[in-house]
């Protein structure tokens, strides 16, 4: 089969490149594994909202019409969401058609799939950014009858037999997660390794409305020291909830949740714990003021100072003098290790020159080679690149660059490194 462009994966990022290919009319197809929206609907817990509000999902044609503007869409209305959009331009979406390869065919691209093969002058990777849980390799050490699963394989507390908990990893899946298990009766015993702290609202405003108006979500990847560093960055320390609560460390440890440092090994039934928690807090309480300075000097130059709250900062991360290193689980009552230590994207099946030695995809701002392009990584052209609210100028951005391609135009480098 033939066409003009193909776009890997029916989540919001593939979705917002097919609306903006469909309103220049430039044929294409979009091959997904599963269903529209397949992520959310196979991959998340039950009770996980989104991270941002509800007006923050600004979408190519699309947005919230809603009456709650504010609120944090749950998972079914997430997926309600990205079907709504599908449906609202006939989105070509072929569904359970999984991509086993693809190749250069010399004047385009051959892609394989489960059901028959489609070739293209155009592919866009839309396949997401977690298609793996990051599970380190001291995990086969841990004594057998010590149940472990994945963000992704976890719903509720009721999968998780009595008994105390080891999360690994504190960013916003580990500190949801973590409280929910607490609240639940199960000990929660939190391995924090980096992670970035913030509070959901400042200065009487949710922290994500202040990002976006002081211009921090659209830093651009060309503009950063450090872009490979900024790419690894965890998420923020935040949940969606009702009641807007911040959840950060001092929250849990409130609940009666034990922190410890980032697991290092496993030496039979015990666990080791770097000694670097103090630091590490301390570093993230550093990260967090100075975006709270950046909003404050923001809110100063913009007149802002008026209209919102006085700033202020928060209580440092409270550490305790001298958290364990080693851990015996079961004297510690630890039944199961839940790893939320971050995912990775999955680009295996491409037969394509475009992998570095760790199988990392290379790309220059989403520019992966000529005719080939990727959405939905973090930071891929901007900070809120791997948000839904990303997906819509990013996919503009490179929907300028493809159709370039396609009229014998360059705006922008394929990537070299």
């Amino acid at each position: 089969m033939q066409t003009t462009a193909v776009v890997i994966g029916a989540g919001h990022a593939g979705l917002a490149m097919s609306h903006c290919l469909t309103a220049r009319s430039i044929d294409h197809v979009v091959l997904e594994r599963g269903e529209v929206a397949n992520s959310w609907k196979t991959e998340r817990w039950d009770s996980l909202r989104l991270l941002t509000p509800n007006w923050q999902s600004r979408l190519p044609g699309y947005g919230y019409e809603g009456g709650d503007p504010d609120g944090f869409r749950s998972m079914p209305e997430t997926i309600r969401f990205i079907e709504g959009y599908a449906k609202s331009f006939s989105a070509p979406v072929r569904t359970q058609t999984k991509v086993t390869s693809v190749e250069s065919d010399g004047a385009g691209y051959r892609i394989s799939t489960d059901q028959g093969e489609w070739r293209s002058r155009i592919v866009v990777l839309a396949n997401g950014a977690c298609n793996v849980p990051v599970v380190p390799a001291l995990a086969t050490a841990l004594p057998p009858d010590i149940r472990t699963l994945t963000v992704r394989e976890y719903r509720n507390p009721s999968q998780i037999e009595p008994g105390g908990v080891l999360v690994v990893g504190a960013s916003a899946s580990g500190t949801q997660i973590g409280e929910e298990l607490q609240r639940a009766n199960r000990p929660v015993t939190l391995a924090v390794g980096e992670h970035i702290r913030a509070p959901r609202t400042y200065r009487g405003r949710d922290i994500k409305w202040w990002m976006d108006a002081a211009g921090v979500m659209n830093d651009r990847y060309d503009e950063i020291d450090d872009i490979v560093r900024a790419r690894n960055v965890p998420s923020l320390q935040l949940a969606g909830s009702d009641d807007r609560r911040t959840i950060d460390l001092n929250r849990l440890t409130g609940l009666g949740v034990r922190l410890v440092g980032r697991l290092a090994g496993v030496a039979g039934s015990k666990l080791q714990f770097s000694g670097s928690l103090r630091n590490v807090c301390e570093m993230s309480d550093l990260k967090m003021n100075r975006l709270l300075e950046r909003i404050d000097e923001w809110a100063t130059a913009n007149g802002m100072d008026g209209e919102a709250e006085p700033p202020h900062r928060f209580e440092p991360t409270r550490v305790e003098a001298a958290p364990p290193v080693n851990l015996d689980v079961r004297s510690s009552g630890i039944r199961t290790v839940l790893w939320a230590a971050g995912f990775r994207p999955d680009f295996s099946w491409l037969q394509v020159p475009v992998l570095d030695h760790k199988g990392r995809l290379k790309h220059d701002g989403g520019v992966v080679a000529p005719g080939m392009y990727v959405l939905g990584l973090p930071f891929l052209r901007r900070r809120k690149s791997s948000l839904i609210d990303g997906a819509a100028d990013d996919a503009r951005d490179l929907f300028a660059h493809l159709t370039a391609h396609l009229d014998g135009r360059t705006t922008l480098s394929p990537a070299t490194s």
